[in-house]
């Protein structure tokens, strides 16, 4: 995490329950994080691990069944979830923007491109009509929309997938937003596009300063692009720290496994190493660690009571304990209850 300069973003405790047919689930678990300016976070875990709810919490932007019931989300110092609807509504858009995973449905398939981008202008700035079509060629042209005079009037379907993603992109950063979410943004797009994407999104963060919480499955890209991650299961952060201090000595066997499967051109002829067995239900969670069921070290302890968060500190030697302190070379855990 970059050092030095004021949080973007504290996320402290957050808890979003979510009302079932089945009963009251807990999305999201107790979660904590800080992001600074200009600072990248990955986001990580299977599907249904909360991170996508997380970033719709911290939106204000939860489904009619699901509710935040304790916790925080200051954005630049002020606590989002004091703030109105209205309020909310004039923070989207213009101070945090989010892009969605697959454009074709985040679009609107009946207005044209310049309609769409130019919609955060009259709504965010007032701007006069005469003024939009010029600010809209600026931010297709910044995210290299070819010709974006002669696509100015085009529509969604008659755009390429990278190119829908760059539209969306351009409608999020047209108003120079403090804080990007990118819900799997490079899920529904080929491996070249995917890294054109990538790159565009870390040009405009140095350009701009903003910072970025990135979701995804992928653990290579998240070294690519990320200064730290951290790691979701069954609702709740089981690891985070810096990529490299994480990927390179992971604390917790979930991130263990994760790293394990992911599979290498250089090892052709290994097996992959998928993790056994599913997340667990969440309307019925272990006791204890809710990863036990599936965890190759787990002992008694671990079905009995969930593990501590515990705060180290890298030293040239290894890791010692050590107070729960957020730096350059922090990381916290959730130690496995059975290992010392």
């Amino acid at each position: 995490m970059v050092t030095g300069v004021a949080d973007v973003l504290q996320v402290e405790n957050l808890t979003t329950c979510v009302a079932t047919r089945n009963g009251i689930i807990t999305a999201v678990d107790n979660v904590s994080f800080r992001l600074s300016r200009g600072a990248t976070l990955g986001l990580v875990g299977e599907s249904g691990s909360g991170k996508s709810m997380t970033c719709l919490s911290i939106q204000r932007l939860l489904p009619s069944n699901s509710v935040v019931a304790s916790g925080s989300i200051r954005f630049k110092g002020e606590d989002l979830l004091t703030k109105t609807p209205r309020q909310m509504e004039a923070i989207r858009g213009r101070e945090i923007g989010m892009i969605l995973q697959d454009p074709m449905t985040s679009l609107n398939p009946v207005f044209t491109i310049g309609q769409q981008v130019g919609e955060v202008f009259r709504y965010h700035k007032n701007s006069r009509k005469r003024d939009i079509r010029s600010k809209v060629l600026e931010v297709l042209n910044r995210v290299r929309i070819p010709a974006p005079a002669e696509r100015y009037h085009s529509y969604p379907h008659q755009f390429s997938g990278g190119m829908r993603q760059r539209v969306s992109i351009a409608i999020n950063i047209g108003n120079h937003p403090d804080l990007l979410i990118a819900d799997e943004p490079t899920t529904a797009l080929d491996v070249t596009v995917q890294l054109q994407i990538l790159h565009l999104l870390r040009e405009i963060q140095q350009e701009s300063g903003m910072a970025i919480i990135f979701v995804t499955h992928d653990l290579n890209l998240v070294a690519r692009f990320c200064d730290d991650v951290a790691v979701m299961y069954a609702g709740r952060i089981v690891e985070k720290g810096p990529v490299k201090t994480v990927f390179a000595d992971p604390k917790h066997p979930y991130t263990r496994d994760l790293l394990a499967a992911i599979p290498r051109i250089s090892k052709s002829g290994d097996r992959l190493r998928p993790i056994p067995g599913q997340p667990p239900v969440m309307t019925n969670l272990p006791k204890g660690c809710r990863f036990e069921p599936r965890c190759r070290l787990a002992t008694e302890r671990c079905r009995e009571a969930y593990p501590d968060w515990v705060a180290q500190k890298e030293t040239g030697g290894g890791l010692r304990a050590g107070r729960r302190q957020w730096g350059q070379n922090d990381i916290a855990v959730h130690r496995p209850s059975g290992r010392s």
